[in-house]
């Protein structure tokens, strides 16, 4: 048998520290903003999967309140807070039941797209929704080509753009990564027997020394082995670090599925 995919990005890693700080920077007001359109949250009961750093389910813990209750999960709990006003458990999502519910609200950001068995998870975080609950489903769909908005130099530009490439073509599928899924999730939704099926899209632009930009540089500095077994090399790696935070590079961040679909009240 073949070993289990790794995840591509390792929590463990010193550089996923710099993940954590940008990703909720790059997305928190957006997950925030669909979080918010499922209504008043006051009393209800919410798993926030593949937690990260905590920081959306800090506001779920707010948002809840004192009535309510929050889940944090994730299969590696070191960038949570110490004592954070939530419920905390080490949990694999892709080999482990979900955690008991029912659930009100389940929210998974950037889970789903590195699980193998992402269509059989959807499925069993839909079955573990309450009756009228609402699965959160966000990820990158990262294979729209053109991050590129404005560079120093058109050989900037190409190399930013050989980033992009690797990435998406070799080193995220090497673990298991599919960067089309967010483009499926809807219809995986509805094969699940949820209804009310909603995506909204998001994407913004991000100069060099930003969040969105500096995520280019967490990503060498986590993956540099897979990027240098695809044939890019260590130059063109550092070249790829110095753009990311220089100010005349303008980049575009992957397009942000966010999926909301509701479990039938009947």
């Amino acid at each position: 048998m073949e070993p289990p995919l790794s995840y591509a990005f390792d929590n463990d890693d010193p550089a996923a520290t710099d993940r954590h700080s940008q990703l909720p920077a790059i997305l928190d007001e957006f997950t925030i903003s669909r979080l918010s359109s499922l209504g008043d949250l006051s009393g209800r009961r919410c798993l926030e999967t593949g937690a990260g750093g905590g920081s959306i389910a800090g506001w779920l813990a707010g948002a809840v309140g004192p009535g309510g209750r929050v889940l944090a999960t994730d299969v590696n709990l070191r960038h949570l807070p110490p004592e954070p006003p939530y419920e905390v458990l080490r949990h694999d999502l892709e080999t482990e039941p979900v955690p008991d519910g029912p659930w009100d609200v389940i929210h998974a950001r950037l889970v789903l797209l590195h699980l193998p068995g992402r269509e059989g998870v959807l499925r069993r975080l839909a079955e573990a929704l309450a009756p009228g609950g609402a699965l959160v489903v966000e990820d990158f769909a990262s294979t729209f080509r053109r991050l590129v908005l404005a560079a120093p130099t058109p050989e900037a530009a190409d190399l930013i753009e050989l980033y992009h490439t690797v990435l998406v073509e070799h080193v995220l599928p090497a673990h298991g990564n599919d960067p089309a899924w967010a483009c499926r999730a809807p219809a995986a939704m509805l094969e699940a027997g949820l209804t009310d099926v909603d995506t909204e899209i998001h994407a913004r632009s991000w100069p060099g020394g930003t969040a969105g930009a500096l995520l280019v540089a967490a990503n060498i500095a986590q993956a540099r082995a897979d990027f240098l077994a695809a044939g890019v090399t260590d130059a063109q790696l550092d070249g790829m670090i110095r753009l990311a935070k220089d100010p005349r590079l303008i980049v575009r961040m992957h397009f942000t599925y966010s999926t909301i679909g509701r479990r039938p009240s009947a």
